[in-house]
């Protein structure tokens, strides 16, 4: 099962779980936080075998270091990753290096890792086989690659991207050069190429796409939602019947 903790600009988090194993990816919020939205799901920090992180930037990992102490808990990142994150002391023991497409077990559930275009040391998305289920994690991705849309292909639930309205991001406040960022390869998913890979998903057998990482500034969850349903839902027969829904900010949302 794959819950949304926490997802935007200000944070973000998720857990996926599996016949008794939570992996936890990304903790961009406070340790106290991160406990309070457990104990809705009922389960603790202690439950939790392993946190992944995706990349260094803050809305990602502020609170993982704090968990990882708090909780004993192992950290897995590329190399690259480690190094650039700041998040205080982690035990040699928990620091664990990864690759992209190579797999690995945490307890129950088979972990694989893919690269993703975004403007840091060296992100990835995560994919989580459960049983006969795949469960993608792919947000903070510049452009939707070819190399990537295989990497997601073939999931049952996928947690995408949706990050900003392309015309809302050019008429708003942020200075030029964040924009510039946003749009690049190397930025955010928009909804329109959001929306064009839960279609082309659809077709490959995904039935949950959860919309996740929405700027609170150029983007509204109805507006990410009609977009990508759209899309979708215009396609008829061909897009089968697919379950979508939009990852709250600050609230748990749930698959």
């Amino acid at each position: 099962m794959l819950h949304s903790l926490i997802s935007g600009s200000s944070g973000n988090s998720s857990l996926v779980s599996y016949k008794g194993t939570h992996i936890l990816v990304d903790c961009g919020m406070s340790g106290k936080r991160l406990t309070e939205k457990l104990a809705e799901l009922g389960i603790s920090g202690r439950d939790i075998s392993a946190i992944l992180v995706t990349h260094e930037h803050i809305d990602h990992i502020s609170g993982v270091g704090v968990a990882s102490r708090r909780f004993n808990l192992p950290v897995y990142a590329t190399e690259l990753t480690h190094m650039a994150m700041d998040v205080g002391r982690i035990a040699d023991e928990n620091i664990k290096i990864i690759e992209p497409d190579r797999p690995f077990e945490i307890g129950s559930i088979g972990v694989n890792a893919f690269c993703i275009p975004h403007d840091a040391a060296a992100p990835v998305g995560y994919r989580f086989f459960c049983g006969n289920k795949k469960i993608s994690i792919a947000t903070d991705i510049g452009v939707m690659t070819d190399e990537l849309f295989d990497s997601i292909s073939g999931s049952e639930t996928v947690l995408l991207e949706a990050n900003h309205d392309i015309q809302m991001l050019i008429n708003g406040s942020y200075p030029e050069r964040l924009k510039s960022r946003i749009l690049s390869n190397m930025g955010h998913l928009s909804n329109e190429l959001s929306a064009k890979t839960a279609l082309a998903l659809s077709k490959r057998g995904t039935r949950k796409i959860m919309l996740a990482h929405l700027s609170d500034e150029n983007n509204t969850p109805a507006l990410a939602y009609d977009t990508v349903a759209d899309k979708i839902f215009k396609a008829g027969a061909e897009a089968g019947d697919v379950l979508l829904q939009v990852a709250k900010r600050y609230e748990v949302t749930a698959f």
